[in-house]
């Protein structure tokens, strides 16, 4: 199992100017932003045994993840 976080700029490594654009310009994208850097923490702090979580919760937090990821992916793409 990865213990690496997964961070918009490394997911997107090719849009990372794009990526600090649309958080600056971009309320909508900016709260996606967000959400999944906040989801995205606790993954990481649950699999790396910093805090105890459920199995269930945490497949629960990484479908969420990959859900914002998609719609991360979309916004760029149409930006």
């Amino acid at each position: 199992m990865s213990h690496v976080p997964h961070e918009l700029a490394e997911e997107f490594p090719d849009d990372v100017e794009k990526l600090h654009e649309l958080k600056l310009n971009n309320a909508h994208f900016a709260k996606l932003a967000e959400e999944y850097h906040e989801i995205n923490r606790e993954i990481h702090r649950i699999e790396a045994g910093v805090e105890a979580a459920a199995d269930e919760r945490t497949e629960d937090l990484k479908k969420h993840r990959l859900k914002l990821k998609d719609e991360i992916s979309a916004v760029i793409a149409a930006a």
